[in-house]
């Protein structure tokens, strides 16, 4: 019988035991495993066989003593990746053979009887890997997924991807939300991104989208009465990627009734903190920090603050309004900002270093860097002839301190300084890997106002409710409006985001006016189905959701979301292993009713 109890629920008709849970306690009994060869060495008398699943590794032994000759002569035959199936005894490892890196290090497995049910070709890359052997290239391991995926590596972020999908259904389910499914074929409709577009064969010229997020969906779910949702649902965005990006990623989405922001956030930090533990991280708070939108731009120039260290921003305008210096005195003619951040131990970076600090200020946005460090009580820099005393008190340097600063509007200093200030941290070696440091983000502005047109956009998007505080102080100025919405970050990375949506039907169409949306027909046409299920009776209702994939990636230490994800596509938005997209007969788009015109110079083709 099964040591573990594990192992009595995976064992078939043809496997007793998985191959990594076997133990010293399992030592006499006779077992029949399978699996993928993981290595092999053959030592003339001795042939062994590390063999693998995805439980781990355990070491089969084959010599004469205990095995006939044809065994031993297949093993050491046998190619790496080859599947096997064999029966043998476990026995324990002499003191000296212990091998403490594998979790059956202390048997082995003295096989009897061996049979090669999946012979392999050489594969196009290691899975088994020595310590310290570079990686393939992602582009080779992409192409030959199904070799990668066979990493141990690989198996264990998956396997914990599984983990933490389960205690979240059960950590919802026990609080007593119902997991609902939304359509996938659904109306294209304005969600920040671009959509992925599906043409109708049964409606010529018609197009279904696929969902950016179930946002109307489940804010319809609260309509009909089912007043806790959620989904782990599929969502498609036809966006640039980045290292964070998929163009179809996973979430979970999560909306309730007859809340309030506070009930939100209470169960999001349940939900994180069970999630966490599951990972193995033990030191989750139970509440979680909070910081308004405001205090984060203005004090760390980004919306998603990483807290392991300081370098806060600060605003020098008073310090240099009464300076004679061109450059920031015609900034602040034209209603910008002086800000900066200084940096302990900075004047002792050479030019090129601080240059390099510029280059990432300039590729933000900014005009420049203008810099300032204080070394044995002296000033160097632009800067240095134009300070009074006054100013210097002001600026309150100490010996070794650099100050780097950008004369512009805030849209403008605040990227630029974040990017500096992060990579200052980094440089001074300020963050601490171990720590995690979460938190909320709370007040966003309701909408974006675009700075020469004046035309207002959604910062979360339309369907979030904005302050009605706010509406009421300043009715004619929904670009002072703070919207309902809140964010929770850690160590600089957004995990989700949500908000308390607009139920009533009447401010949702105002919300659609002021976004440009102002014609009643035209919002019939895109939102028609949201606004009729809101008259028909709403309950106030919010949620959040959090992005998945990017969460698994931070608890499994993986550096992309490629690597917590069996399938994904590259940078590119091309799926190597299948090699998807492609082209489509030209009979198949007929019956779609569409034609494609080649994108090549000179070469069109419809």
């Amino acid at each position: 019988m099964s040591s573990s109890p594990q192992s009595s629920v995976l064992s078939t008709t043809l496997r007793s035991d998985p191959c990594g849970l076997l133990r010293r306690a399992d030592v006499g009994r006779t077992v029949q495993l399978g699996g993928w060869v993981h290595r092999s060495r053959d030592l003339g008398g001795l042939v062994f066989i590390d063999l693998r699943d995805r439980t781990g590794l355990v070491q089969l032994a084959f010599g004469p003593a205990w095995c006939a000759a044809d065994v031993q002569h297949l093993a050491a035959a046998v190619g790496v990746e080859s599947v096997v199936l064999c029966e043998g005894e476990v026995v324990a490892r002499e003191t000296e053979r212990v091998n403490p890196d594998m979790g059956t290090g202390e048997v082995e497995i003295r096989v009897t009887s061996l049979k090669i049910v999946g012979p392999a070709v050489t594969p196009a890359l290691p899975v088994a890997r020595g310590r310290g052997e570079k990686m393939p290239a992602e582009e080779l391991r992409l192409r030959h997924r199904y070799l990668d995926l066979r990493r141990p590596e690989l198996q264990e972020n998956l396997v914990l991807r599984h983990r933490l999908l389960q205690v979240s259904r059960r950590y919802l389910t026990d609080h007593g939300y119902l997991e609902l499914e939304t359509p996938i074929l659904t109306k294209p409709t304005p969600e920040g991104a671009r959509d992925y577009l599906v043409p109708s064969r049964v409606h010529p010229g018609e197009f279904y989208a696929l969902p950016q997020s179930p946002q109307i969906y489940k804010q319809l779910f609260m309509c009909c009465g089912f007043d806790r949702y959620f989904q782990i649902a599929r969502c498609f965005r036809d966006e640039d990627l980045r290292a964070d990006r998929q163009p179809e990623f996973t979430q979970i989405d999560i909306e309730a009734s007859f809340i309030e922001r506070p009930d939100i956030m209470t169960l999001a930090e349940g939900l994180l903190g069970v999630m966490w533990r599951e990972a193995g991280h033990a030191n989750v708070p139970a509440q979680f920090e909070r910081m308004t939108y405001a205090d984060a731009m203005e004090n760390y120039g980004c919306d998603r603050p990483d807290l392991r260290y300081d370098l806060r921003l600060r605003d020098y305008s008073s310090v240099f309004a009464a300076l004679d210096f061109a450059v920031t005195t015609n900034a602040l003619a034209s209603g910008a900002r002086v800000r900066g951040v200084v940096i302990p131990g900075g004047a002792a970076w050479s030019r090129k270093q601080v240059d390099e600090l510029e280059a990432l200020a300039k590729g933000a946005g900014a005009g420049g860097l203008l810099r300032l460090r204080k070394a044995d009580g002296a000033y160097d820099g632009p800067l240095a002839k134009f300070l009074t005393e006054d100013a210097k008190a002001a600026l309150a340097l100490n010996d070794g301190d650099l100050a780097l600063f950008v004369a512009a509007a805030d849209r403008v200093s605040s990227p630029a300084l974040d990017r500096v200030r992060q990579e200052c941290a980094r440089r001074l070696e300020l963050i601490d890997d171990s720590a995690e440091r979460f938190l909320w983000v709370l007040d966003f502005p309701m909408f974006e106002q675009d700075p020469e047109s004046g035309a207002l956009a959604a910062v979360h998007h339309p369907f979030t409710a904005p302050n009605p505080e706010d509406m009421a102080a300043f009715p004619d100025e929904p670009a002072r409006w703070r919207a309902l919405a809140y964010d929770v970050v850690l160590n600089g990375t957004e995990l989700g985001g949500g908000s308390i949506r607009t139920s009533d039907p009447a401010t949702q169409s105002r919300m659609f006016g002021l976004l440009g949306i102002g014609d009643a027909e035209e919002q019939e046409r895109r939102f028609g189905f949201l606004l009729e299920g809101l008259r028909a009776g709403a309950p106030p209702h919010g949620g959040i959701a959090f992005g998945f994939d990017r969460i698994a990636m931070l608890l499994s230490g993986a550096p992309s979301l490629r690597d917590v994800i069996a399938f994904p596509k590259t940078t590119a938005a091309r799926s190597l292993f299948e090699g998807a997209p492609v082209s489509v007969p030209a009979d198949d788009l007929a019956q779609l009713h569409i034609a494609v015109r080649d994108a090549r110079p000179g070469s069109p083709r419809e």
